[in-house]
């Protein structure tokens, strides 16, 4: 039987010096081997990988992660599995940053599910991640669920094996009921008024001054929501919008229960059919968080404030 071929390291670092030196190790191996490699984290330190490699960055797809990825739902689709998918016959070589300081307690917990889904995702796939994680600027706590989602642990004294890794526990850890808003509007809503829902979350995002593709944005992401609590929800749901932290929240609530970990992460071709409407959330929103169990199911979607 042959070695799974989809490799998933974390990369434990201190200080810019171990970051260069293991990032850019990592990318010349890959051209060494004429592999296709991308690299997408932050821009302070794509700004260094890419000093360092020199003209060698021109062979190299740069990504700034707080971008491509600013919602953690995004990045598989939008950005491992493009990247990958557009190489079906060599083996790909990643970096991705998904978890730097700055990131919000808000965010973290979909940070955490996309590295641990990302195993899910990429089993059989002839592909390697690399996933640096800051040892000075994060908390203890995201080093030791790093040891969970990831496999193979690298550092300055070399590679070994995650004696923690446990993936799906991160996965279920981070599906927590979401507290509760103080201020919201709301609408109960089925099929007879859907068009509402759309017009409610075009109503409070214009007045908090979102406009021209944001407005569509945000009034696509919701109608797509709201059609799934009237597809796999039970026929009916509850919109409730707010403001907060700088940012417009929508959230969808109804009788279903999610089931499948990769949903809204799969590329799907234009051409096949079939319901999509949770990737185009994760492709439009700043940020999506899901809450779900047997019989209620919400999701959060996050757009920053204009």
């Amino acid at each position: 039987m042959s070695a799974e071929p989809f490799v998933h390291p974390a990369l434990f670092y201190r200080g810019a010096g171990e970051y260069v030196s293991a990032t850019t190790a990592f990318v010349r191996e890959g051209l060494a081997a004429g592999e296709p490699v991308a690299v997408a984290v932050p821009p302070w330190n794509l700004a260094l990988i890419e000093a360092e490699l020199g003209a060698q960055a021109g062979d190299v797809l740069l990504l700034d992660m707080t971008l491509a990825g600013r919602n953690p739902g995004r990045i598989i689709p939008g950005v491992l599995r493009d990247f990958a998918d557009r190489h079906p016959d060599h083996h790909v070589r990643i970096i991705g940053e998904p978890i730097w300081p700055g990131r919000t307690e808000t965010e973290y917990p979909a940070c955490a599910q996309h590295e641990a889904l990302i195993n899910l995702s990429f089993t059989g796939r002839r592909v390697t991640i690399l996933c640096p994680y800051d040892l000075v600027g994060l908390t203890a706590e995201v080093i030791r669920e790093a040891a969970r989602t990831h496999p193979v642990l690298r550092d300055t004294a070399g590679e070994r094996v995650s004696d923690l890794y446990a993936p799906q526990l991160v996965v279920d850890g981070h599906n927590r009921p979401f507290g509760e808003p103080e201020r919201f509007a709301a609408l109960r809503f089925d099929r007879t008024n859907l068009s509402a829902v759309r017009g409610l979350a075009a109503r409070e995002a214009a007045a908090l001054g979102f406009q021209g593709d944001r407005l569509d944005d945000i009034r696509l992401a919701v109608a797509e929501l709201g059609a799934n609590s009237l597809d796999h929800g039970g026929g009916s749901g509850v919109l409730r919008v707010w403001a907060a932290d700088d940012r417009l929240v929508c959230e969808v609530s109804d009788a279903g229960h999610i089931t499948d970990p990769l949903v809204g992460r799969r590329p799907v071709d234009p051409r096949d059919a079939g319901s999509r409407g949770l990737l185009i959330v994760n492709l439009l929103s700043d940020l999506v968080r899901v809450h779900t169990r047997a019989g209620a199911t919400s999701v959060r979607v996050y757009f920053d404030l204009p």
